[in-house]
């Protein structure tokens, strides 16, 4: 399943169009989020909102808007004039939400549990002391696995 959830910053309007037949919103606009490295410039991204959402979208929000984007990613290609095909990502948004500075918090905050069930190297207290690791607690969900093929035999 391709889902991907995204935090960004508005930097385009949202623009409302309607599909040729005139049944269905459509909303484009461009968000900007950091780069993983502090050197790189900020990444855009091309989002697009269909339906009831679409116009939700261009209702609601405007630039410099901080948002929590929910959907899913895809790749086109464009034929440049210089001869050349260029690949953009773009997200087809599900969910939306407008982040103000305590729900960003709320949404990036990491329970202590979760936190030291994700890490595989021992919490430290501030005295220096290792302490001992959280005891995770079971799921109620049952995951079974499929066999894996092996393609180590597979002659290249």
């Amino acid at each position: 399943m391709n889902q991907c959830i995204l935090m960004a910053e508005i930097i385009q309007s949202p623009q409302l169009r309607y599909t040729s037949d005139n049944q269905t919103a459509l909303s484009e606009f461009t968000v900007q989020f950091p780069s993983m490295r502090e050197s790189d410039p900020p990444s855009q991204i091309k989002v697009t909102g269909w339906g009831n959402l679409a116009q939700e979208i261009q209702e609601k929000y405007k630039v410099g808007d901080r948002v929590l984007l929910v959907g899913r990613l895809s790749m086109n290609s464009i034929d440049r004039p210089e001869g050349f095909k260029e690949k953009l990502a773009e997200m087809t948004v599900q969910r939306i939400q407008a982040l103000d500075s305590t729900s960003v918090e709320q949404a990036f905050t990491v329970s202590p549990d979760a936190a030291a069930q994700s890490s595989s190297r021992p919490a430290v207290a501030s005295s220096g002391a290792p302490q001992p690791p959280a005891t995770p607690t079971p799921s109620p969900a049952v995951v079974t696995k499929t066999a894996e093929p092996d393609y180590d035999d597979i002659p290249l």
